[in-house]
């Protein structure tokens, strides 16, 4: 069915949210998008005239579509080699959607973003309307087709596991800034102890490689172990300047809205790594390195200008 512009222009209008909404769904911006063309071809094949609130429309059907691809995803995963994280989405990205309140700031966090892979996909589905996008429950009941009190309960449901996985209090961009120099001096100092002291005593290490890079199948748990494993990260020598494919640029950046190092190799992004930096020390790092993961982050990476790299290795 052919449509007008204005009906054109409803949806594009609408895209943007869409997609923030999908990305938050999915964890990966490829499915996002892919998401979103589905709704779209799906608005196109409808009678528009038949439809009361067309952004309501959208939502319900984008959601339904996000729901689906999360339960063939959790198969997909079960056979994912080593572990699985979602694609970070550097700063300034039109994905990560609006920021304009704490709640939609800490909902896109890679943090919470990593957490929401713990939850069911319903509980998901809720936790993302209500908490990043300020849904009223009698909506979201009426897009997932279940009764306002089972929206409440399912909210509350998944606001109590994510909450469970963020105990600590975060530290501001300025000591942000500094603990992450004082990170990469002692990681490249080729001592464990000083690496020790900037991390929490259960701090974690995870890395996404897809089964392309390696990565270790395993997080890496407590302090020592993770010190230990980020000093043979940093060591210069033959076999990683090979496995990066040439000198690698460490850039701090941010992303998902929080500090990341962003690492370069000839213009390409080789790898991103988060950093959850608390009132404690730095309580996790989530490295990925999965290439079909940062295809989106290398065309941003590309489009501006980032100046030195704080330091380069190998």
């Amino acid at each position: 069915m052919a449509q007008t512009t204005s009906e054109v222009d409803r949806f594009e209008a609408a895209r943007p949210r869409l997609a923030a909404i999908a990305y938050r769904m999915l964890g990966s911006a490829g499915e996002a998008e892919d998401a979103v063309q589905e709704t779209y071809l799906r608005w196109q094949a409808a009678d528009t005239a038949r439809i009361e609130v067309p952004e309501a429309w959208l939502t319900k059907v984008l959601t339904n579509l996000c729901l689906n691809q999360l339960t063939s995803a959790r198969a997909r995963r079960e056979t994912y080699v080593g572990q699985w994280l979602p694609e970070p989405l550097l700063a300034g990205d039109p994905m990560l959607g609006p920021a304009d309140t704490a709640e939609r700031r800490e909902s896109v966090s890679y943090a919470v973003m990593t957490l929401l892979e713990r939850l069911a996909p319903g509980e998901r589905a809720v936790y993302v309307l209500r908490e990043a996008f300020a849904y009223p429950h009698r909506e979201i009941a009426g897009i997932l087709d279940i009764t306002e009190a089972a929206s409440q309960q399912t909210y509350h449901r998944a606001k109590r596991h994510v909450a469970a996985g963020r105990t600590r209090v975060e530290v501001d961009e300025a000591a942000a800034r500094r603990i992450i120099e004082e990170f990469l001096a002692a990681a490249t100092s080729g001592r464990t102890e000083p690496l020790v002291r900037l991390l929490t005593q259960d701090a974690v290490a995870v890395g996404d490689g897809g089964g392309k890079v390696p990565a270790r199948a395993r997080a890496f748990e407590g302090a020592l172990a993770v010190a230990t494993f980020m000093r043979g990260l940093f060591r210069a020598g033959p076999a990683q300047r090979a496995l990066a494919g040439g000198t690698v640029a460490l850039h701090l950046s941010e992303a998902n809205g929080g500090p990341a190092l962003v690492a370069v190799v000839d213009g390409r992004v080789f790898g991103v790594m988060c950093l959850e930096i608390t009132d404690g020390g730095i309580a996790a790092l989530r490295n990925q390195v999965n290439p079909d993961k940062l295809e989106r982050a290398t065309r941003q990476w590309a489009a501006g200008d980032h100046g030195e790299p704080l330091i380069r290795l190998f």
